[in-house]
């Protein structure tokens, strides 16, 4: 019996030996827990401006469809820059003829030279009349009779001007020309033909529907920051130029225009744009960028990192923009906030800093 007894004992031990060892390895693990690499940056206190987005198309501030005033024969101008006839995208000045319209019949009826020299008849037969009436040669009946002819000759000339002007199709302001129906030259138009389509988008126009809780926090005047999708890199200045003070009722939302400068044509009429309009800002807050708060039941958190370890720490925030958001309550200046890693952590891991 005491045989069996000692060799029951043995095999026991042998038994216990894995075991034992079993938890010392596992001692071992708990003693070496791999530290998590993170990147970490400091909180430190800056400005942030919170804006409301909207989007709309952009029209030119300026443009006209021109129509011819009378019937002739179709002659597109020349452009004095290049020497050829005029072609779409072309910048015309202010003042410049853009077509010109033959009709010697007309020409003739409106006999804008007769009338020329009768008004220079007019006006010597007046000065005569003047200086005979100074020295008591002619009545002042005779001498208003001299003033109403040279009025009526000059009301004759301007209307004869008038009438020919209306055989040029001018640039009422300076633009692109936008569209230009294919017309071929020397072929008769009628009156009341669209010849020219021009444009000035060197500044733009931009209507825009705006929520109801923001129409006593903008104004007329305000800057705004104007986008689009195809120079990501350029932003343009807007200023927000009209707005409507009557809310739908059906969207909640009011109308308003910007005035977008647009100097370096950059910007195309038709195009689709993107307004960033500054509601608010406060210029010494802990900001932080939005993409390291991990959202939950309790609330909003970031991870700190204090002795080599983090905590998570619930957070109140306020302003916030596309990238960042103001830390109302939280976080302190100068703690360390996790920017990287943080997505497999919890309160007490142990990290390794390593900030790339």
């Amino acid at each position: 019996m005491k045989f069996q007894l000692k060799k029951s004992s043995k095999w026991v031990l042998i038994a216990l030996i894995p075991v034992m060892a079993a938890c010392g390895n596992q001692g071992t693990q708990v003693n070496t827990e791999l530290a998590i690499p993170v990147s970490v940056t400091d909180v430190v206190k800056k400005s942030i401006v919170q804006y409301i987005n909207t989007t709309g198309t952009a029209t030119a501030a300026s443009q006209a469809t021109l129509n011819t005033e009378m019937a002739g024969i179709y002659r597109l101008g020349k452009n004095p820059k290049t020497g050829g006839d005029f072609k779409l995208g072309d910048i015309v000045e202010k003042g410049q003829v853009i077509v010109r319209l033959e009709n010697p019949e007309t020409q003739n009826s409106i006999a804008i030279n007769t009338k020329k020299l009768n008004l220079d008849i007019s006006e010597l037969e007046n000065q005569k009349q003047k200086s005979l009436f100074e020295k008591g040669g002619v009545t002042l009946r005779e001498l208003k009779n001299s003033e109403v002819s040279l009025a009526q000759a000059t009301t004759d000339y301007e209307n004869a001007r008038i009438q020919l002007a209306k055989m040029e199709v001018i640039a009422p302001f300076r633009g692109a020309i936008a569209d230009l129906p294919q017309i071929t030259s020397g072929t008769r138009v009628t009156a009341n033909t669209a010849v020219v389509t021009l444009m000035d988008y060197s500044k733009l126009l931009m209507e825009i529907n705006l929520p109801e809780k923001i129409i006593t926090t903008i104004h007329v005047g305000q800057e705004v920051s104007i986008t689009n999708y195809t120079l990501p890199k350029d932003t343009l200045k807007a200023k927000i130029n009209e707005l409507s003070p009557v809310v739908s009722t059906e969207t909640r939302t009011f109308k308003g225009k910007l005035l977008i400068d647009n100097p370096e044509l950059k910007l195309r009429p038709g195009m689709f744009v993107k307004a960033d309009i500054e509601v608010a800002r406060r210029d010494s807050a802990i900001v932080i960028l939005k993409e390291i708060i991990i959202s939950g039941n309790r609330g909003k958190t970031v991870y700190i990192v204090e002795k080599g370890a983090v905590r998570g720490r619930i957070i109140t925030t306020g302003l916030e923009n596309e990238t960042s958001v103001e830390v109302i309550e939280g976080l302190k200046k100068n703690e360390r906030v996790v920017t990287k890693g943080f997505e497999t952590l919890r309160d007490n891991s142990k990290v390794k800093i390593i900030n790339q």
